[in-house]
């Protein structure tokens, strides 16, 4: 008798599954809405393993923060509980590491990009996601090759010139510290970037998209706003970025088509800041205050000419003997030119307190950012771009998916901390 309790006990597969994170998967799985997500696409032969038990499965994958294919089949093999709730007949061997890494390959990211919209709609009809306050930044993700490996010690691996052989279509980046234009704290890498535009206010991923990353930050912003307002109005937004932004092109889109705000630092790119009077009026080398003569529109922007205040004069030399005063020419002495601030880009504030209140909601978007890289998404196992999207974009379902379940279920714990919601679910 004893030996057929035993014999029981082991058949039980919940003896082997905690019973928190169980139910964490449970809960989860109930209110990813898969409907739309087709389950077999095979138009002949067998149908093969239920492609949603495969998505639920890259779920699973980025919940427990694995970083490749070898750790999720093992758990899912040990935690056949979990694996039933992913929807796998557990009475069969399990999917291989050939057939996993052939679906997130192979996978249409339009699929992954509806299942993801269809989740933001869900938010935002209960009231969850807003675009009032909306912060768009971008993370690299490092490809999986041997040039990013700081024990390498080939040479020029950093090249443009050498390519990666196992992967074609990463691109050649730098990631800084920071965005100060003199930063040296500085690293270059083969690999992606993947810029996320992020409520503020939850903290909660609203569109992704994912490029090489010889893609500037300022040009995919705009397709980025695009797309959003596709499906999820972005009129009269707050939008925020960091310096990476400071377009004239963003400024411009945001307040003539969305009718919006933006919060976004000045990125002086290497200008000289020329002394000024309170006036405004720029001082020369020699510590003049300069004259103004004229204005000069160009390139779509109006400048101010200040010449030099001796310019004039018949009898007087330039006290610092400038090299423009004798030049034999008719108008001597320097010249400066200043922009005037006739657009929305220079029109901005910065010193003010609103405008370093509301640009403090940005961190938000670099909190999600580390979210994100805890899934294991800071370095790709994948060796193609089509592969490198699709984990990017499975990584922001997940995340989206444990939010909903947390808010439809009342969970106690926040929402935003995946380790507190499977710790009490």
């Amino acid at each position: 008798m004893a030996v057929i309790y035993r014999q029981e006990i082991l058949q039980d597969i919940t003896f082997f599954t905690s019973a928190p994170k169980a139910q964490f998967y449970d809960k989860l799985f109930l209110n990813l809405d898969l409907s739309e997500f087709p389950e077999y696409t095979a138009k002949t032969g067998r149908n093969g393993f239920s492609k949603r038990a495969l998505l639920c499965a890259f779920i699973v994958m980025k919940c427990e923060c694995f970083s490749c294919i070898t750790d999720l089949i093992d758990y899912l093999n040990n935690n056949l509980i979990i694996a039933h709730y992913c929807g796998f007949n557990i009475m069969k061997p399990l999917p291989s590491h050939r057939t996993v890494d052939r679906f997130i390959l192979e996978l249409n990211n339009d699929l992954l990009k509806k299942l993801m919209k269809s989740q933001v709609l869900k938010l935002s009809k209960m009231g969850i996601i807003d675009t009032s306050f909306i912060a768009l930044d971008s993370t690299p993700v490092s490809a999986n090759t041997r040039q990013n490996n700081p024990k390498s010690f080939a040479k020029n691996k950093f090249s443009k010139d050498n390519q990666p052989r196992s992967d074609k279509d990463c691109g050649l980046g730098v990631h800084t510290a920071s965005n100060q234009h003199n930063e040296r704290n500085f690293e270059y890498y083969w690999g992606y970037k993947n810029h996320i535009l992020v409520d503020c206010i939850t903290g909660l991923p609203i569109y992704e998209l994912t490029t090489s990353d010889n893609v500037s930050d300022s040009t995919a912003a705009l397709d980025i706003l695009s797309q959003t307002n596709s499906f999820l109005s972005v009129d009269e937004c707050t939008f925020l970025a960091d310096k990476g932004y400071d377009v004239k092109a963003i400024y411009n889109t945001v307040k003539e088509l969305y009718h919006g705000e933006y919060v976004i630092p000045l990125n002086k790119r290497n200008t000289k800041d020329p002394k000024k009077l309170a006036s405004g009026h720029p001082i020369c080398e020699a510590g003049l205050a300069m004259h103004k003569n004229g204005k000069l529109s160009d390139n779509g922007r109006t400048r101010q000419k200040y010449c030099c205040p001796l310019k004039n004069s018949k009898c007087a030399s330039c006290p610092c003997d400038h090299k423009n005063w004798n030049n034999g020419k008719k108008h001597r002495g320097c010249t400066k030119y200043v922009t005037i601030s006739d657009d929305y880009r220079l029109s901005i504030d910065r010193e003010c307190i609103s405008f370093k209140k509301l640009y403090a909601l940005r961190t938000e978007a670099e909190r999600y950012n580390s979210r994100f890289k805890q899934t294991g998404q800071e370095r790709l196992w994948g060796h193609s771009f089509n592969a490198a999207q699709n984990l990017n974009s499975v990584a922001h379902i997940a995340l989206l998916a444990v939010a909903l379940a947390a808010i439809v279920t009342k969970s106690n714990s926040s929402y935003r901390c995946l380790k507190s919601v499977k710790r009490i679910a």
